[in-house]
């Protein structure tokens, strides 16, 4: 035994157990993350998907049934197909930001935040499994959304690609947004602010139940440095074949917020602030 311990400690590895490396991105870890996002807002879907079709239902009866005959249409559409696309998108935003949010702000307030900082994952995997997982409830909010709408407001497709684009552009906007908004709040008190204060005046001064060229001036300036305005215009301009705003302009700006956000989320993961301090 003593002859033997000698080769047992030369053979024995040195220093810290060192993590797994993975080639290029870790795939296992990107999805194992983004399934955890998706089962966590499915299990209390409830709360997650029925309450916001409650919510853009609420507002079809009111701003819709009730007010039909008062309101003329906009620009020939009726006004009920008019505003349908709005409210979808609006709930598409406000569930893909409260995905990434309330996730990361309930992983910081109850210690679990190790969970995802443990394993081998980069600040560029974890933006990903966050940000897929919020435009996931997003996504699936607004298929939902949409099709309960439809029996007041019969949308027909006039542009397939326009519908889509926009749709996934401000579903990952919305997710990064809330990654943000998560990582910066301490409580939720101010994450309740970022959505009180800064989101719904955003979705709601967007033109979904208005048109915006109506808007007296500097109001109608500011709203065309809105992106929501281009998302919910672009978005509606996929069901009724018309825009207000210049579609080139929300395609190139929805992409380059896009890779704007996505690089910050990436270097607020890479120096943990207020994640591992």
């Amino acid at each position: 035994m003593t002859e033997t311990a000698p080769d047992l400690i030369a053979t024995r590895p040195s220093g810290l157990p060192q993590p797994r490396r993975y080639p290029g991105i870790n795939w296992i870890g990107v999805q194992t993350l983004y399934l955890r996002e998706v089962r966590r807002f499915w299990k209390v879907g409830a709360q997650t998907v029925a309450a916001p079709v409650v919510t853009t239902l609420l507002y079809m009866l009111v701003f819709v049934v009730a007010l039909q005959d008062a309101r003329p249409p906009l620009h020939g559409t009726p006004f009920a197909l008019f505003v349908a696309p709005g409210l979808i998108m609006m709930a598409m935003l406000n569930n893909a930001f409260a995905n990434a949010s309330s996730s990361l702000i309930q992983a910081k307030i109850m210690g679990t935040a190790t969970d995802f900082l443990t394993p081998p994952l980069s600040p560029l995997e974890l933006t990903l499994g966050f940000t897929l997982g919020a435009a996931t409830r997003g996504a699936v909010v607004g298929l939902v959304t949409a099709l309960c709408v439809l029996p007041f407001a019969p949308l027909g497709v006039a542009n397939v690609l326009a519908i889509v684009w926009f749709a996934l552009a401000a579903s990952f906007i919305m997710g990064m947004t809330g990654v943000l908004a998560g990582l910066w709040s301490e409580k939720f008190d101010h994450l309740a602010a970022v959505q009180n204060f800064i989101v719904m005046p955003m979705t709601f001064l967007s033109g979904t139940f208005y048109l915006v060229e109506n808007l007296p001036e500097p109001f109608r300036t500011i709203s065309r440095y809105n992106p929501f305005f281009y998302l919910i215009d672009g978005f509606r301009y996929g069901f009724i074949g018309h825009a207000e705003s210049n579609l080139t302009v929300g395609v190139i700006g929805s992409a380059v917020l896009m890779v704007i956000m996505g690089t910050i989320c990436w270097l607020v993961f890479r120096s943990g602030w207020r994640l591992k301090s």
